[in-house]
């Protein structure tokens, strides 16, 4: 009773050890039937020196070079059981009641050769063929009754009621056959390997691996697991490969000296040691598509491919990034990691989980289970060693954790941060950024006080301290400092932008290099003590690309991390020059939007918060990646055009491979002159960080950008030859070498040499025929041209006679024209003398005009003399005033008037003539103040000139307004000029 028990725990305790799984998964990349397009079992998979994978699938063999997926089906339509690389090169695949291979053709296709109709009649009678193996320049074929040997060309058939496996140890063709026990392959014939009471009977092999020296693994499917060293056959059970054998396994393949994956048809796969240890554990709960596993495959980079009962699942095995679930499927975003007294505790959004791990190299290949650590659910923001306590910042408030469990230390607020004021451990002051800014808190006796202390502006996420000076900044709303002042009396205020160095966005401060940094859209900023203001970096400007940097990080080694864009990247300065080394695998799959988290715990366990978990990159085995790297042209086809491939991608020859350059160069119909080139570079486990560049001679100015894409166009090519060039590279700058094809685009029919020769016989035909022609015309020509002369010299004489006449009639026409011109400058001159006459007529009346002004004066002169004669005051009989009345008297006044009224009609075209005949009844006066008044004279004018008052003047005008019998509501001076007009 004792004895059972003690088996039930030791068996509770190793299926508990059997649980748990690596801390870290490599990354998994599923491929449905969807993607690849063929049937849903997946059988064998095996990889060609170009480093094809092939698959033998359902519905045929499948090809895959990382970017493209090919299917080619066998004549029957017959699924393929197995497939294997012979030493040849061709691709040997066993279906059902088939064998063959497929070779590359003419045009690069992979073409099918049965070997059926090697086989003796009598043996074509087979089911699927399950295993395929090549030995040497051999290949075997193993079906369930028969077993095949290729060799020259000859089929040798062993037949046996059951041959249950067949398979390789070092090099040895072993399989096991009915009643006879474990076989092994020498010269031409099946002798046993072992004493038959060495191994079981009834026992399944299912697989046979290779270890060190000259021992094989061999599993079997309920019998347990052997080791075969020598000719013994020596039983291999250990714990984890006792619950291992539970789970049906189906196959196994080697990884590498100390590291064998087991597939299983119930529980996915598992990798174990040389000692028969488990390492780790790969299932449907870690990414796969099933548990059921019909096939395993080690590629050249020591990669796993499986191929699945639904499906072909590929495990970046040996990748240096691999993937942490601390809740397992429930894929939670991580937000902050530490490693606190062989704990590893990842904080995400749904809690802090804490795993124990052991001093060991890489931390993902510790076997541990995540636990979740009670205290509040909901977003961790920050994880920290903080006076040798592990304390959360939490969106409910600030946390010690300790003893599996939280301990609230407050909760007035969300923490995003905690640092020390001291560099001397333990500070008794530490600062905390939250929600509201910056909280402040006391630490004595190995415990955090709150006294209440805190200085409140914004949230404070980035926080930096420099000596007394805190700077926090928050991404759009700007820079704070705050001077703590011992976090007794902290004081803050806002960073005057006179530099206007503050974006709009992106605001983020670090501590890099003992240097406080500001980062933002406009750069990368450093604060200067003595200045005491920001200013660009020269330090870090000539190392971090041109990018707004929303993250930075220094590890230990001073290597400074950052993310940009969701983009991460490091400055490695462990080199004397400073390099960039940028992660593409993880574009847009770490967290952003300020969420951005490193933890750098060493050079092989540098955690990264992702959108999923988070990130365990080995970045001293990624650095180590300096492998050639792979470059293939896949398929070569014409644009638009069914069944159009002219090239797919195998090349006949070895040496052509190598020197990745086709022999032949075909040639193309100008009527499918547009191409379109797939290329490749198969490197399954770094397909996200490759890019390529093309160029096309004759066509291209030079290489392209570097780009993601796979595939290029090239339309309405001309005739002539052409060579392609296609190279890769990776994120770290090794380039491949180019892959070439060249091809030839034909001429159209019009522009052939055939077509040429026919140009020219029609040419010369046309010639001739153009000759004879106008030789035919010149004769006809020279007889018109005899008649056509004749009747010109006729014509020429009627034409004098006629050019005679014509003269005639020029000279008297010209003599009309010379009298008809003398008439005309006669008038002219007529016309010029009656403007002069006309001028000279205006100059006298305006003369005259004066002169009647001056008339008018002197009669006011002598008015005023013959008032003053009525007094007293002058002697009136004195000979000189007397002499005076008489010049003033004299009737050369009225004289002046007539003359200025006939002038006046002269230049007014016998205004006043006309106007008196019209009106008769118009007196002297009247006349004298119609034509001021037609000179547009004032009335005070007026009143000067005919020495009356302005009321006379009035007057008059009223007494003229009657006598032309104007209406009151017509202008008197429009009147005048409109009756001068009139009788213009």
């Amino acid at each position: 009773m004792m004895r059972k028990l003690l088996l039930t725990i030791l068996s509770l305790s190793v299926l508990n050890g059997f649980t748990q799984n690596t801390i870290a998964l490599p990354g998994i990349i599923n491929y449905p039937k969807q993607i690849y397009n063929a049937g849903t079992q997946n059988w064998k998979i095996v990889q060609d020196k170009k480093g094809i994978i092939y698959a033998a699938n359902d519905e045929g063999l499948l090809s895959f070079d990382g970017s493209f997926w090919k299917k080619y089906t066998l004549p029957g339509g017959t699924g393929v059981r197995s497939v294997a690389i012979g030493n040849d090169g061709r691709i040997y695949i066993g279906s059902q009641g088939e064998i063959g291979f497929f070779e590359p053709g003419r045009n690069g296709n992979l073409q099918y050769r049965s070997l059926n109709d090697l086989i003796p009649e009598s043996d074509k009678d087979f089911t699927d063929i399950w295993d395929v193996v090549p030995v040497g320049n051999e290949v075997f074929f193993r079906a369930f009754r028969k077993i095949f040997q290729l060799e020259n060309d000859r089929i040798t058939v062993f037949g046996n009621p059951a041959w249950s496996f067949l398979g390789l140890h070092h090099n040895k063709l072993i399989s096991k056959a009915w009643q006879k026990g474990l076989l092994q392959f020498q010269n031409g014939t099946w002798a046993p390997f072992s004493q038959p009471d060495y191994f079981p009977e009834k026992a399944e092999i299912t697989a046979i691996v290779p270890l060190t020296g000259d021992s094989s693994l061999l599993l079997t499917k309920h019998h347990g697991s052997y080791i075969l060293k020598g000719e013994e056959i020596i039983p291999f059970n250990t714990p984890d490969l006792r619950l291992i054998n539970e789970k049906n396994p189906y196959s196994a393949a080697v990884i590498d000296k100390n590291q064998i994956a087991i597939i299983t048809n119930l529980a996915g796969c598992f990798v174990i040691n040389d000692k028969g240890e488990l390492i780790q554990r790969l299932s449907k709960q870690d990414g796969l598509q099933s548990n059921n596993i019909l096939s395993v495959f080690i590629d050249r980079k020591k990669n796993i491919w499986l191929g699945l009962d639904n499906g072909i699942d590929f495990i970046a095995y040996n990748n240096a990034i691999k993937h942490i679930y601390p809740d397992y499927q429930e894929h939670s975003a991580g937000k902050a990691a530490i490693i606190y007294k062989d704990h590893l505790y990842i904080g995400t959004s749904n809690g802090v989980y804490q795993a124990g791990i052991s001093s060991q190299p890489d931390l993902g290949l510790i076997k541990s289970k995540f636990e979740l650590i009670k205290g509040p659910k909901g977003q961790v923001w920050n994880l920290s060693e903080l006076n040798g306590q592990l304390v959360m910042g939490h969106n409910d408030g600030f946390f010690v954790i300790e003893n599996g469990a939280t301990k609230m230390i407050d909760s007035s607020s969300g923490f995003w941060t905690f640092q020390p004021l001291s560099n001397v451990a333990p500070s008794s002051v530490v600062l905390a950024g939250t929600y509201n800014g910056l909280n402040f808190y006391n630490f004595q006796n190995g415990r955090f006080t709150n006294p209440e202390i805190h200085a409140h502006f914004e949230s404070a996420r980035f926080v930096a301290i420099d000596n007394n000076i805190a700077w926090a900044a928050h991404p759009y709303k700007g820079l704070y400092k705050i001077t703590m002042n011992g976090g007794v009396t902290p004081t803050k205020e806002p960073y005057k932008d006179t530099k206007g160095i503050l974006s709009h966005n992106n605001n983020h401060i670090f501590k890099v290099k003992s240097r406080v940094i500001l980062s933002n859209d406009k750069g990368i900023f450093e604060y200067n003590a003595k200045t005491g203001d920001f200013e660009p970096s020269r330090f870090l400007r000539d190392m971090l690309p041109k990018v707004p940097i929303r993250y930075m990080k220094e590890d230990w080694n001073g290597n400074i991390w950052f993310v940009h864009d969701r983009h991460l990247g490091v400055v490695d300065l462990s080199t004397k020059q400073p390099r960039i080394i940028y992660f593409p695998e993880l574009n847009g799959k770490i967290t952003g939007n300020g969420l951005e988290y490193i933890y750098p715990y060493n050079n092989s366990n540098i955690f990264i918060a992702a959108e999923e978990g988070f990130y365990l990159l080995n970045y001293d085995l990624y650095k180590q990646f300096k492998e050639e790297i792979p470059i293939q042209i896949s398929d070569v086809r014409i644009v638009n055009k069914k069944d159009s491939t002219i090239f797919g991608g195998y090349f006949n020859k070895e040496s052509e491979q190598q020197q990745l350059i086709n022999e032949e160069v075909p040639e193309i119909n100008y009527a499918w002159n547009s191409i379109h080139f797939d290329y490749s570079s198969p490197l399954y486990g770094k397909q996200s960080s490759i890019e390529y560049a093309y160029f096309l001679e004759d066509f291209d100015n030079g290489w392209s950008a570097w780009t993601k894409k796979n595939e290029k166009d090239y339309t309405y090519l001309s005739p002539g030859t052409y060579t392609f060039k296609v190279k890769a590279r990776t994120h770290e700058g090794q380039e491949s070498k180019a892959a070439v094809y060249r091809f030839t685009i034909l001429a159209p029919w019009y522009r052939t040499s055939w077509a040429y020769s026919v140009y020219i016989l029609l040419g010369m035909l046309a010639i001739y025929t153009i000759y004879k022609w106008q030789k035919k015309k010149f004769i006809l020509q020279q007889h018109l041209h005899d008649e056509e002369r004749k009747r010109m010299e006729y014509l020429h004489q009627l034409e004098i006679e006629k050019h005679q006449e014509e003269q005639k009639q020029l000279m008297y026409l010209h003599q009309l024209e010379l009298e008809r011109n003398e008439k005309e400058i006669i008038r002219l001159q007529n016309e010029k003398l009656q403007s002069e006459i006309q001028v000279k007529n205006t100059e006298l009346a305006s003369t005259t005009f004066n002169l009647v002004q001056k008339g008018e004066m002197l009669m006011k002169v002598k008015e005023e003399f013959v008032r003053m004669k009525k007094s007293s005051e002058i002697d009136k009989d004195t000979d000189d005033y007397k002499k005076i009345l008489r010049m003033l008297g004299d009737d050369k006044m009225k004289k002046n008037w007539e003359q200025f009224a006939v002038h006046f009609d002269k230049v007014h075209s016998n205004f006043l003539v006309s106007l008196k005949s019209i009106y008769p009844n118009l007196t002297a006066s009247d006349l004298k103040l119609c034509a001021y008044l037609r000179l547009n004279l004032t009335s005070k004018e007026i009143a000067q000139i005919m020495n009356i008052t302005i009321k006379g003047v009035e007057l008059g005008r009223h007494r003229l307004r009657k006598k032309l019998g104007i209406q009151p509501d017509v202008n008197l001076v429009n009147f005048l000029l409109n009756f001068h007009s009139e009788i213009n």
